[in-house]
């Protein structure tokens, strides 16, 4: 994969060149069709995936909370905390995805602390 296609990614943005390289090194690039369910609210976590083309709705309990497009990502808390999904993923338009797993990540530090402090983030928001 393409590092600079990575720096469109938020996520991946302020990683310097040398990590962008080694995360471009393990991303995997996935095409989906619309109506795909991506992850499944309760399902281990392996996976962490960032939108780069389409969009999905993110449900929880029956209902959607959410809508993730381009830029987005998801699957960083079952990853990070290893614990189960907490909510599914359905595409709604065809996509493209950069997927990285938990031991992808665990090789390119660098990005794993980067989406830790993104999801840090989001809790504070959230809170």
């Amino acid at each position: 994969m393409d590092p600079d296609r990575l720096k469109a990614i938020p996520v991946f943005a302020p990683l310097d060149d040398e990590t962008l390289r080694a995360v471009a090194t393990f991303a995997t690039e996935t095409s989906v069709p619309a109506g795909k369910s991506l992850v499944t609210e309760g399902d281990y976590a392996y996976e962490f995936m960032a939108i780069e083309e389409g969009e999905a709705d993110v449900v929880r309990a029956g209902e959607k909370v959410a809508t993730l497009g381009p830029g987005d990502f998801f699957g960083e808390i079952a990853v990070l905390e290893k614990t189960l999904r907490t909510a599914s993923v359905v595409a709604t338009t065809p996509m493209r995805l950069v997927t990285l797993s938990h031991w992808d990540l665990r090789r390119v530090g660098d990005a794993m602390e980067q989406i830790r402090a993104t999801l840090e983030e989001r809790k504070r928001r959230d809170s």
